[in-house]
């Protein structure tokens, strides 16, 4: 739900915390921004995000972040289009024109944003934005409303410049090549441009800067003569990350500025889908309720399901790959995990992880053998089928309690899992 911030006479600086993509982009980041907004009081607190990650909001306002929803989705997967279009050039088509208009509206929304918040007044000392990789909306708009940007990314840095990158940008920007190349230490380089922001001297983001922001359309460069600014030299922008060096070593020819933080776990109870289950669960940990049962009655069924006296089952995972587009015949993939289960007997846990297509196949199965007990809806997001050995589930759970009940799992190995 969206906080109602009235920003008019801010008397405290304001960390807007702008995270974009799927949930193991936008999560850890939200985690970030909750415990800052624990730590450092003296600051209000603000995410921006999808409105598909509305989940997140009754947990940020315990901890006193705003939330402010953008209507983009996630992901856009050209297969979300297919019913509309026949061919294969009007799909494509009608995908790119789609896109562009949603990723028009995504910038427009989160400039809107963003006025509310530093647009009443000048800046304050300490006011800053924080983005993810999928966020550079935000580094343009804190040059816009003159606050600080810095990067907070659970993984390292997903894109790579093209081969041809650096010689097209010597030949077009020889004097901003200069710049980057001959900078002082600790202020933005050539390593900065190269390691991540080398998107943000693209036309995609250009035209936007200039049309819209009325900044150059190219960054560190005057917005009259087009000449980098030598007089105006920013500092290095901090890169954190949020995984391990003994998982990912830092090279040196990364940014001096970039941090290595080690992992950024979320709240046990931020991972239940349930709010009754992350309830007991906030309660157990604790140490305020010793119960064995950690889920709440509704989800007893999933519990029991692991801790039949039987081989533990199998955990299949794809998170974002339906979203994404890489699922294209749900029931098929169903069909494969049934003929694995006629032929080994294991049992098999799957989430369907809100991809509508695959928990509609499911359903699908489940009705057409509805006359079979052990195939059956056991509760609102509990569904049994295939004998009773693949127990669906359309919600989601704290894998830290789930994987250790399993044999194995298989998984796309997103950040929130890793």
């Amino acid at each position: 739900m969206e906080s109602e911030m009235e920003m008019e006479e801010r008397n405290k600086p304001t960390a807007i915390f702008m995270a974009f993509g799927t949930k193991g982009d936008v999560y850890p980041v939200a985690a970030i921004a909750a415990a800052f907004a624990c730590d450092q009081k003296q600051y209000s607190v603000v995410l921006i995000t999808h409105s598909a990650h509305e989940n997140l909001g009754h947990h940020l306002a315990e901890k006193h972040v705003a939330y402010y929803p953008i209507s983009s989705p996630p992901v856009l997967s050209s297969d979300q289009d297919h019913e509309t279009t026949t061919g294969r050039g009007s799909l494509e088509l009608s995908f790119l024109l789609q896109k562009r208009i949603v990723k028009r509206e995504h910038r427009r929304e989160c400039y809107s944003v963003v006025q509310r918040i530093f647009g009443c007044g000048p800046s304050l000392e300490g006011d800053f934005i924080a983005i993810n990789f999928f966020a550079l909306e935000g580094w343009s708009l804190a040059e816009m409303f003159r606050v600080r940007c810095i990067v907070v990314a659970p993984y390292v840095v997903p894109y790579s410049a093209p081969s041809s990158f650096e010689r097209q940008f010597r030949k077009e920007e020889p004097l901003l090549y200069r710049y980057l190349q001959e900078a002082p230490i600790n202020k933005v380089c050539w390593k900065d441009v190269i390691h991540w922001m080398w998107p943000l001297f693209t036309e995609n983001w250009g035209s936007w800067r200039y049309d819209d922001l009325n900044l150059s359309p190219c960054p560190f460069t005057d917005p009259v003569t087009a000449l980098p600014t030598w007089h105006d030299r920013p500092p290095s922008p901090l890169v954190l990350y949020g995984f391990s060096k003994e998982v990912v070593e830092c090279p040196d020819y990364w940014p001096s500025t970039v941090r290595v933080c080690g992992f950024w776990f979320l709240p046990l109870e931020w991972q239940f889908s349930c709010k009754k289950c992350s309830e007991i669960s906030a309660l157990v940990s604790s140490g305020n309720l010793q119960i064995k049962d950690v889920l709440c009655s509704a989800h007893l069924v999933l519990q029991n399901f692991l801790e039949a006296p039987s081989t533990p089952p199998i955990f299949v995972g794809l998170s974002s790959v339906g979203s994404m587009g890489f699922l294209k015949n749900p029931q098929a993939f169903l069909r494969v995990l049934q003929t694995v289960i006629e032929i080994t007997s294991y049992r098999f846990i799957l989430f369907t992880a809100g991809f509508e297509p695959l928990a509609s196949a499911v359903l699908m199965i489940a009705a057409e053998a509805s006359s079979h007990l052990s195939q059956r809806q056991l509760s609102e997001d509990c569904i049994s089928i295939f004998d009773g050995q693949l127990f669906c589930f359309t919600g989601s759970m704290p894998y830290k309690w789930l994987f250790p009940q399993c044999l194995a799992a298989i998984h796309h190995g997103g950040s929130l899992v890793e």
